[in-house]
C-alpha cells in the first residue's frame, strides 16, 4: 500500500499548536512535517524589523518544544517560499501543503498567489483554514458579524501526536541557535523593554491579567503609564499567532460567566470583549480593500496632505518635536514595542493633522516600531486616525488635553524625558511656556535643554481640520462614502440566548474613557 501523501504544515503568524485546524488535521492524516520559512525578501519589506524577528525567534523555540511533545520537528528553512517549497518535495515526494489564511501586507499577498500558482503546476492540494473572522472574496458587511460569533463558538482545535517523514533530515533546517543570531528587518533600532515571544509567556500574560491585573482595565486603559500594568497585553500574541483569538474570546465569556456578580470586574471583561470584537473587522477592512496600505482608502481625500516635510518627519520619528506628550511615547515606543490605543492615535493625528505629514511614512515607522504590528489593524486604524476613511467621525488630537487628562502630573513625561523630570507637574507638558524666573532657579531652558515645538501643531490641526471637512461634503464624496460603508462597516449580531450582553463592536472607548478632541 502507498504511504499517505507528507502533510507540510506552514507556520506563518500562527506560532502555536493549541486551536491550530491546519496542524490538527495534518496529525490526522499522515506523516506531518512542520515548516518554518525565512523568507529573505519579506524581510527586506519598509514595515519588517529586528524586534518583529527577536519575537517570532522565541516564538519558534517555543513552537519547537511544543511540536516535539507531539513527537514532531519544526523544520526552518531559509530562501523564497516557492523555492523551499521544491526543495522540500524533491526530498519528501508527494505532499500537501496546510496553512492558515493570511491577511498580511501586500508583499505577503503577492507570495501567496505565487505559491497558489506554483502548487497549481506540481499537483500540490493547498489547504488553507480560517483563524481569523475573515472571509476572503467579501462583496460586503451583511452577515458578517453573525459568521465571527460562529467561529468563536466552534470547538479548539487540537492536534493528537503524529511522525515525521522519513527523509526530514536531509533538508537544510537550520538548528535554534543559527536562528536566532539572525538579523532580520529594516528597523534595527534595539528594543530592551520588548515583551517576550512564545506560548508560555503569552500564557502568563493572559492568566495574570484574569487573575487580578485586569480588573482596572476600562478605567486605566487610556493612560499611557498605567495601561501598561491594567492592559491585556496580548496584542503581540495574537499578532503572531502563539494564542489563538478563539481561545481568548472563549476564556475572556468564561471569566465574564464566573464574575457576572462583580461590577467592576464585569465592567473591565466587557471593554476587553468589546476590543476583541473589533480585532478582525478591521483586518477585515484590509482583506476587503488591500490598496489601503499604500493608498488613501476615500477617493475623495487623495490628493490632500500629500506634500512631504522631511524635517517635520524625523522629528517626529525620533520623538524630539517639542511637544512632551509626542516625544514620551515615541521614545517610550522605540524602547518597548508597545503603547496602549490611545497614544497611538494621538501619535498617527499628530503626525498627520498637526504637523501636515503624509500618512505613509509615518505608518511605516510605526510598523518597525510594534512589536505587535498586524498589518490588517494598522492600516485601517493609521487610516481612521489621520482622516482618510471619509465614513468615520474626523478625531483630531490635541497632544496639551491628552496629556492635561492622561498624566496630569507628568509621570509618564518624566520617566521618558528625563530632561524635564525636574519641573514642576504644572510645566512638564509645556516647558516653553515655563516663565523666565523660574528658568533660572530650575537650571532649565528650552531650546537648550529640551526642543522648542518644530512647529504651530494647533493651527495646523486647525487648518487640516476645515479643508477634510470641505472636502468631505462634497456630494461625490458623500456617495464614495456610502459605498465604503456598504463594503466595510460591519453590522452587529443578534444576540445569543444567554449570553452576556455584547458592548458595541466599535467602541474603541469604554464609558470612562471618553474622545477629547
Amino acid at each position: 500500500m502507498a504511504e499517505a501523501p507528507v502533510q507540510l504544515v506552514w507556520f506563518k503568524r500562527d506560532l502555536r499548536c493549541h486551536d491550530h485546524l491546519p496542524l490538527a488535521e495534518a496529525c490526522a492524516l499522515g506523516p506531518v512535517l512542520p515548516l518554518y520559512v525565512i523568507e529573505p525578501s519579506l524581510w527586506q519589506q519598509p514595515d519588517s524589523a529586528q524586534r518583529h524577528w527577536d519575537f517570532i525567534a522565541e516564538s519558534l523555540e517555543a513552537l519547537a518544544d511544543a511540536l516535539a511533545e507531539l513527537g514532531l520537528p519544526l523544520c526552518v528553512l531559509e530562501g523564497e517560499a516557492v523555492e523551499v517549497l521544491e526543495w522540500v518535495t524533491a526530498a519528501l515526494g508527494p505532499c500537501s501543503l496546510r496553512s492558515h489564511q493570511e491577511t498580511g501586507n501586500a508583499w505577503s499577498f503577492e507570495r501567496d498567489r505565487t505559491v497558489a500558482e506554483w502548487c497549481r503546476r506540481r499537483g500540490v492540494p493547498w489547504h488553507q483554514a480560517r483563524q481569523q473572522g475573515v472571509i476572503r472574496g467579501l462583496g460586503h458587511r451583511r452577515g458578517w458579524a453573525t459568521q465571527w460569533e460562529a467561529l468563536m463558538a466552534e470547538p479548539l482545535a487540537v492536534p493528537r501526536p503524529a511522525r515525521p517523514p522519513s527523509g526530514w533530515q536531509e533538508l537544510p533546517s537550520l538548528p535554534r541557535a543559527r536562528w536566532r543570531a539572525k538579523r532580520l528587518g529594516v528597523g534595527r533600532e534595539p528594543c530592551p523593554g520588548r515583551q517576550a515571544g512564545g506560548r508560555p509567556a503569552g500564557l502568563d500574560v493572559w492568566h495574570a491579567f484574569l487573575a487580578g491585573r485586569g480588573v482596572r482595565f476600562h478605567r486605566d486603559i487610556g493612560s499611557p503609564d498605567r495601561a501598561r500594568r491594567a492592559g491585556s497585553r496580548l496584542s503581540p500574541h495574537l499578532a503572531w499567532g502563539t494564542l489563538s483569538l478563539r481561545e481568548v474570546v472563549q476564556g475572556l465569556r468564561r471569566a465574564r460567566g464566573e464574575r457576572r456578580d462583580d461590577p467592576e470586574w464585569s465592567r473591565a471583561l466587557a471593554a476587553l470583549e468589546s476590543r476583541l470584537h473589533w480585532h478582525c473587522h478591521f483586518i477585515q477592512k484590509l482583506e476587503s480593500a488591500p490598496d489601503l496600505e499604500h493608498r488613501t482608502l476615500h477617493p475623495a481625500l487623495r490628493g490632500l496632505r500629500e506634500t512631504p516635510a522631511p524635517e517635520r518627519l524625523v522629528a517626529w520619528c525620533e520623538g524630539r518635536t517639542g511637544v512632551p506628550l509626542v516625544d514620551a511615547c515615541m521614545v517610550s515606543l522605540r524602547d518597548t514595542g508597545w503603547l496602549n490605543f490611545r497614544m497611538r492615535a494621538m501619535l498617527v493625528s499628530f503626525a498627520t493633522f498637526g504637523l501636515g505629514l503624509p500618512w505613509r511614512d509615518p505608518a511605516l515607522h510605526l510598523a518597525r516600531l510594534f512589536v505587535d504590528y498586524e498589518p490588517g489593524i494598522h492600516y485601517p486604524q493609521v487610516q481612521m486616525q489621520a482622516g482618510l476613511t471619509g465614513t468615520n467621525a474626523l478625531r483630531v488630537y490635541n497632544p496639551l488635553k491628552q496629556a492635561e487628562e492622561r498624566d496630569p502630573e507628568g509621570h509618564f513625561v518624566a520617566r521618558w524625558l528625563p530632561a524635564l523630570a525636574g519641573l514642576p507637574p504644572t510645566w512638564r507638558h509645556r516647558p516653553w511656556a515655563l516663565p523666565v524666573a523660574e528658568r533660572t532657579v530650575l537650571g532649565f531652558h528650552p531650546g537648550r535643554d529640551y526642543p522648542l515645538p518644530v512647529h504651530d501643531f494647533e493651527s495646523e490641526a486647525r487648518r487640516w481640520k476645515r479643508e477634510f471637512h470641505a472636502a468631505r461634503r462634497a456630494p461625490e464624496a458623500r456617495a464614495a462614502s456610502e459605498a465604503l460603508l456598504e463594503r466595510l462597516a460591519s453590522r452587529r449580531p443578534a444576540r445569543r440566548a444567554g449570553a452576556p450582553a455584547a458592548s458595541p463592536q466599535l467602541s474603541l472607548f469604554s464609558d470612562s474613557d471618553k474622545e477629547t478632541p
